[in-house]
Parts: structure tokens; C-alpha cells; sequence
């Protein structure tokens, strides 16, 4: 018995001793909606299991309220561990502060050079040859999201393409359906814009919109085309008077619209609600036209700091995000794709096996964060929240601003 009690106080004390030495990180991020807080979870779990304590700093709003803050507080002197942005610039500004961690050692050590498809995932994280950040995965804004019970409500077949989706609005509103659900956010409206034009006058055009910032093309035909798209997708979501995105979301999957411009996080939405793809809903990368993947997503920065057990923890997360398990459980639950390509997704359901063939075949194109500033795109956006509220701002007037915007765009 003496024996038993002395093996079980050393027990207490090794545990004890355990808890007392796992790290405490900060992780902030704006991942609130059902689906988000299931993919989170895969990281936090895979933190936790490694002996550390991921303390979730979740920050509800829009990406937008959350960066402003997240910056806010790194520039202010009180960072948090570790914390999530876009691909692209938006971290730039605090990398060339000399305010986020270098993460070249840990990048080097586990090869992510030869991991991370595509590479220009990796290049969005490296300033000076230096890598900053870890990318999470791939997240296109291409898609239309379909509800089968809503074009089934409606007597009509479920579209193949964005004319076929037009042509059906006036018989899903004659069923009491909302053709468009789409949220009053502005990245939502100008999201949808942009897909509208990679679909509609093709991903040339729109490189040489966002990446060239050719004003010329701005304001020709071709874009034209997509505004008088923009003005029919107004039309279409009068009656859409929800907020956020995850809410224009669950109109589509309750069938009370029939459809939802927006990128591949909604299959999160899609699975908590119990949804399968191909038998509730429908999706259509590319809205049926051009099937392309932009290669957007989620990247982690590593504020600096002044503590080698926080810096040792940030290194563990870091090397966990990239991890082949890690991989596939966050994307499986987010409906995003996974940045490396040599992970088994066996379980991925048909909309996420779609994305996967496309980027296969490289049929990608640049995220807008990768190829306009943050200022140029709140601009963007602050014109499509005008257009999508008030009619009377026509499709020419709204393309005269918007080639104004792009001429002076950065």
C-alpha cells in the first residue's frame, strides 16, 4: 500500500508539474461563425495535445474590425502571441516596423519551401528574403452557393451557370424565395464583384484590374459587362436584410434563398448544419463559367516578443499549422484546401475534390489582398456598400468611380 500511495503522489507531482509548465499564447482571430469556431478548435486541440495552452482571443466583427484592432494592439505594446491575417499586405507595414517575428529558422529547419503549393503562399509571407508568417491554406472567393430545396420549391432546375441563376430569380420570388442572399458588410458586396468579373470577363481581366491597376481597362466594355452583372446581383438581394455573411449563409441553407455568392469557408456553415454537397446544395466554382481558384486564405504572424518560453511556443504553433495532420483536420472542418499537396483528403466532400482538381490543373489566380493595398481596397469597398444601397447610383456612375479608384490605386 506504502508502494501504491508513494506511485501515486509521484504521479500528482509529475502532473502538477506538467500543467505548471505549459505556456499560455494569445491567438487572435476573427473566426466566430459555427463553422470557423469547429476549424479553430483543430488548432487549438493540436497546440494543447503538444503541452501548451492555446488561449482563444476570438474578436467578433468583420475582418476589417478585427485587424484594426490586432494592429492597434501591436503597435500599442501590448501584442498577443500569435495572430491571423489575409494573404497579401496586410501585415506589411508591421513586418517593415520590425514589430512581427522572423520565422525563417523555423521555415528552413522543416523545409516549407518544398511544403507550401502553391509558392506563392510562401512569397506573401517573405519581406527581404525573410519569412514571416505561416499560410494556412487556400480560400477562394469563386464560388455560388446554391440551395436545392429552394430551386425545387421554386418548380425550376438548379442553374449550371450565373445566366441560368438570373433567368430562375423570377420564379424563386414568385415562390416567396430571395433569389441572392448576401450580407450588408462591404467586403461581402465587393467580393461578390470580384468574382463576377473573373467569371464574366476572365481572370486576364482581372489581373490586369487589381494587379496592373490599368484604369484603361477599368472603365472599357468588358468591365461593363460585369457592372450591369453587380447590378442585376443588386436587384436579386434587395430582400436580403442580414448582416453578416454566416447569416446570408443559413438563408441558403434553411432554403429561403436560392443562392449566395461567397468563398469556400461557407461549406463550414454547410457542414454543422448536417448539409451534403451535391444532395442539399450546389456549388459552382468560377459561378459556372470560369473555373478558377484565387489563391486567398488565412496566414499566421508571431508578434515579437521579449520571453524565450513564449518565443518557444510560438515556434511549436508555428510548426504544428504546418503539420500534415493539423492540415487536413482545420481544412476539412473550414471547407478550405490545405497548403500543402502532400496531404490525404480522402474525406473531402465533392465541393472541396472541385477546388482540389482546379488547383491541380493551376487555374489560380492572385487574392486582392495580394495585389492591392489595404487603403485602395477599403476604397473598393466603401463604393460597392453605395452601389448595393441605394439604386440610384447607376452601373456607368459606379465604374466611373471605380476606375478612378484603380488609376490611384497602390
Amino acid at each position: 500500500m506504502h508502494r501504491i500511495r508513494t506511485a501515486l503522489v509521484a504521479t500528482t507531482i509529475l502532473a502538477a508539474a506538467g500543467a505548471a509548465s505549459a505556456t499560455d499564447l494569445e491567438v487572435t482571430h476573427w473566426w466566430t461563425s459555427g463553422g470557423e469556431a469547429a476549424a479553430v478548435k483543430a488548432f487549438a486541440d493540436a497546440f494543447n495535445a503538444a503541452g501548451n495552452n492555446w488561449v482563444d482571443g476570438a474578436i467578433a466583427g468583420s475582418g476589417d474590425t478585427a485587424r484594426a484592432t490586432m494592429i492597434s494592439r501591436i503597435t500599442g505594446g501590448d501584442p498577443m502571441g500569435a495572430t491571423q491575417f489575409n494573404h497579401g499586405r496586410q501585415a506589411e507595414e508591421l513586418v517593415e516596423a520590425g514589430l512581427m517575428r522572423d520565422l525563417t529558422d523555423v521555415a528552413e529547419a522543416e523545409g516549407w519551401i518544398d511544403l507550401v503549393h502553391p509558392k506563392g503562399l510562401l512569397d506573401a509571407c517573405t519581406v527581404d528574403g525573410k519569412i514571416y508568417c505561416v499560410p494556412v491554406n487556400i480560400h477562394s472567393w469563386q464560388w455560388i452557393w446554391l440551395s436545392n430545396k429552394a430551386f425545387e420549391d421554386a418548380g425550376v432546375p438548379v442553374p449550371s451557370n450565373w445566366d441560368e441563376f438570373v433567368a430562375a430569380a423570377p420564379a424563386l420570388e414568385a415562390a416567396g424565395k430571395i433569389p441572392l442572399a448576401m450580407g450588408q458588410q462591404s467586403w461581402q458586396t465587393s467580393g461578390a464583384f470580384q468574382v463576377l468579373m473573373v467569371a464574366l470577363a476572365g481572370p486576364e481581366v482581372f489581373q490586369k484590374v487589381y494587379g496592373d491597376h490599368d484604369a484603361e481597362v477599368a472603365a472599357g466594355p468588358d468591365v461593363a459587362r460585369v457592372f450591369k452583372a453587380a447590378d442585376d446581383a443588386r436587384k436579386m438581394s434587395q430582400k436580403s436584410n442580414v448582416q453578416d455573411w454566416n447569416q446570408a449563409t443559413n438563408l441558403v441553407i434553411t432554403g429561403k434563398a436560392g443562392g449566395q455568392i461567397m468563398g469556400d469557408w461557407a461549406q463550414g456553415e454547410f457542414q454543422v448544419a448536417g448539409q451534403v454537397a451535391g444532395e442539399h446544395y450546389t456549388c459552382l466554382p468560377g459561378l459556372g463559367i470560369n473555373e478558377v481558384i484565387s489563391t486567398g486564405g488565412d496566414a499566421f504572424y508571431f508578434p515579437k516578443l521579449d520571453d524565450e518560453e513564449l518565443s518557444a511556443a510560438q515556434a511549436k504553433l508555428a510548426s504544428l499549422m504546418l503539420s500534415k495532420q493539423v492540415q487536413v483536420d482545420f481544412n476539412l472542418k473550414k471547407g478550405s484546401l490545405p497548403v500543402r499537396g502532400d496531404v490525404d483528403l480522402a474525406a473531402a466532400n465533392d465541393c472541396m475534390k472541385k477546388g482540389l482538381e482546379i488547383l491541380a490543373k493551376g487555374n489560380i489566380i492572385s487574392d486582392t489582398n495580394q495585389l492591392m493595398s489595404p487603403d485602395s481596397l477599403g476604397q473598393i469597398n466603401d463604393l460597392f456598400v453605395e452601389f448595393f444601397n441605394d439604386n440610384n447610383i447607376t452601373p456607368e456612375d459606379a465604374q466611373e468611380r471605380f476606375a478612378q479608384i484603380v488609376a490611384a490605386a497602390d
